[in-house]
């Protein structure tokens, strides 16, 4: 049954005042949006502080980002370009959070993923989180640079800018905007403590095989372990490239593979 259009309003304003409260945006920073149905979408507008946001200053936009309704004084958020791009890529995708929460946008910063197999919650719920290119902000350069990455998982650390969250409900997208700063937060004070163990390739792959017992079936392509590239099951038949501690995702051609195989499956469940 569909959310009533005023809930998802609502939804969004306690989105947008947490993700203020929690720190992950200044200023006007950030921008959030959900889908009311096939062809519309509500979103946060441009040039308001996410802790000030109220329910009459969202806008209603189409899928090509042309305003159906709001205040008269208000514009939809300049960035709907790269949530228009998971939606219409992601049939399975429900609501978008961008916020530049510190720890993580630090490592987007730095040039790092977090990309390797550490903490099961993470493993089992994101099992990716992977450095995008950069891309202008506000210009279509973004959305494209991003578009190759948004079937390798529900979360991404996007170049020299922020994180961008994709999920099943409002609620569902923040609170994996919630877990990728947890989790950056966590890796960046073992770093200082000599580095994190990663899991074993056996031991990474039996937790992203416990996906399906936990219900997550949102696209997954596996993580870099201590000995090796650990696979979700339906990805086993390749050859893994090797454990990577450098930045990125090892192995482009085996990546852009395993990407593909995400996209046809999620084409074959819609």
């Amino acid at each position: 049954m569909a959310i009533p259009l005023f809930q998802l309003k609502q939804q969004i304003v306690d989105a947008c005042h947490r993700v203020y409260a929690k720190g992950w945006v200044a200023s006007n920073d950030g921008n959030l949006s959900v889908r009311v149905d096939g062809e519309r979408i509500l979103c946060t507008p441009t040039g308001i502080s996410k802790g000030l946001v109220a329910v009459d200053d969202l806008c209603v936009i189409d899928m090509e980002g042309n305003k159906l309704e709001g205040a008269t004084h208000r514009k939809p958020s300049t960035e709907m370009k790269v949530h228009l791009m998971a939606y219409k890529e992601r049939p399975d995708v429900v609501s978008v959070v961008h916020a530049h929460p510190p720890y993580a946008t630090g490592y987007a910063l730095a040039g790092l993923d977090l990309g390797e197999c550490k903490l099961p919650e993470v493993v089992i719920a994101l099992g990716t989180i992977p450095l995008t290119k950069y891309g202008l902000p506000g210009t279509d350069d973004l959305p494209n640079k991003m578009r190759e990455f948004i079937h390798q998982s529900d979360a991404f650390l996007m170049e020299l800018h922020g994180v961008l969250t994709v999920g099943q409900s409002v609620l569902n997208a923040y609170f994996k905007m919630e877990t990728v700063e947890h989790f950056a937060k966590i890796d960046f004070i073992a770093r200082q403590l000599g580095g994190a163990r990663l899991f074993s390739k056996e031991q990474a792959e039996e937790l992203l095989a416990a996906r399906a017992r936990y219900g997550v079936t949102t696209p997954n392509i596996g993580c870099r372990a201590a000995d090796g590239y650990a696979y979700p099951p339906e990805f086993r038949d390749h050859p893994g490239p090797g454990a990577n501690p450098g930045p990125g995702i090892p192995d482009d051609r085996l990546v852009e593979e395993v990407t593909k195989r995400v996209v046809q499956a999620l084409k074959a469940k819609n």
